[in-house]
């Protein structure tokens, strides 16, 4: 009988209907409850670590996250952490970083409506993290609508649909069918022994996420230098490009980086790479020493930035980190990288 840590944050699942509308309230002995049947089949510890709707999920509680997870894998055969899903692509795609060598499954899930409500997703989506346990699939994921994605690919896509969360330019690594699951993640990846566990919880919160528009002032760049952030990830145009016709960005941007603040450019498409060296704008864009996103998602590229810079203030470094696929946040390029 496998030995389970499944943790409580608060979130949906874990609501009821207060005074102001829905808010955590259900403790984990009575979430579990609500499925009996688990505890025949697994041994089972529930631990509540937060109780909190996800909006109120920031870098305090991920180093809360971080923490509890380290401090008991090697105590169990996987661990659960139930979320809100407003924010749990951030949380999962932090954790990814935070905790490089998991020796067991760590599966984050959640649901669109309460665990007491008979509508709910919420047993199907904690069947399909124990699954996910029982599979072996080593790592960091998320857990939802009966697939099984990285932590640091998935993206919230919906606000009130079941299949909220989607895998964004990587496959699922499982789903579940009525003829049981489909492992896709290689098994020799799933089943090789890692390097030691380490928990890397030192992060920047000086980072801003903007997000282009036409017409763009170039000095918000010189109130976001003066704001003291040190980091920014910039969500260009399609496959990478932004105005320097009449509203120069491009010199403003140089001069972050110069004052070395660290720029990610991303694209606002959800799907597929950005390439910046397709057009003028993009190649512009890389001479001010811009580091490519690549297809990370922008909760992924957030959240690493956020965690490079919580390891070093060198420039150049955090530039390294961003062209090392740490935890499969990046597609491998053409070249292999």
């Amino acid at each position: 009988m496998k030995k389970i840590l499944l943790f409580t944050t608060g979130g949906t699942i874990a609501s009821r209907e207060g005074g102001n509308g829905l808010e955590p309230d259900i403790k984990p002995g009575e979430l579990l409850s609500y499925m009996g049947d688990l505890t025949s089949r697994y041994d089972i510890t529930c631990r509540e670590l937060l109780n909190l709707d996800s909006s109120n999920i920031q870098a305090e509680e991920w180093r809360t996250i971080a923490r509890g997870i380290f401090d008991n894998i090697r105590c169990f055969d996987g661990i659960i952490v139930t979320h809100g899903t407003d924010t749990m692509a951030y949380t999962a795609s932090i954790l990814s970083f935070m905790l490089p060598n998991l020796p067991v499954p760590v599966v984050l899930t959640g649901s669109q409506m309460p665990i007491d409500n008979m509508l709910t997703d919420a047993r199907n989506n904690l069947y399909a993290a124990f699954a996910a346990i029982d599979a072996g699939i080593r790592g960091l994921s998320v857990a939802f609508n009966r697939r099984i994605m990285r932590g640091c690919r998935a993206v919230k896509v919906r606000t009130l649909g079941f299949e909220a969360f989607e895998s964004v330019n990587a496959p699922y690594l499982a789903e579940i069918f009525a003829n049981g699951m489909h492992l896709y993640q290689d098994p020799h990846e799933r089943m090789a022994a890692p390097g030691e566990p380490l928990l890397l919880d030192r992060l920047c919160t000086d980072v801003f996420l903007l997000k282009l528009i036409p017409n763009t002032k170039p000095e918000i760049f010189d109130a976001l230098a003066d704001l003291g952030y040190r980091g920014i990830v910039l969500e260009a145009f399609g496959a990478g490009g932004l105005h320097f016709f009449r509203r120069n960005l491009l010199e403003k941007l140089q001069k972050l980086t110069r004052a070395k603040i660290s720029v990610v450019a991303c694209s606002q498409c959800l799907y597929e790479p950005s390439d910046f060296s397709i057009y003028e704008v993009g190649r512009r864009l890389l001479e001010c020493g811009v580091i490519p996103g690549r297809d990370m998602t922008t909760e992924a590229a957030v959240t690493k930035l956020m965690w490079a810079l919580g390891q070093t203030d060198d420039p150049e470094e955090v530039r390294r980190l961003f062209q090392t696929n740490l935890a499969g946040e990046v597609s491998p390029d053409e070249n292999g990288g």
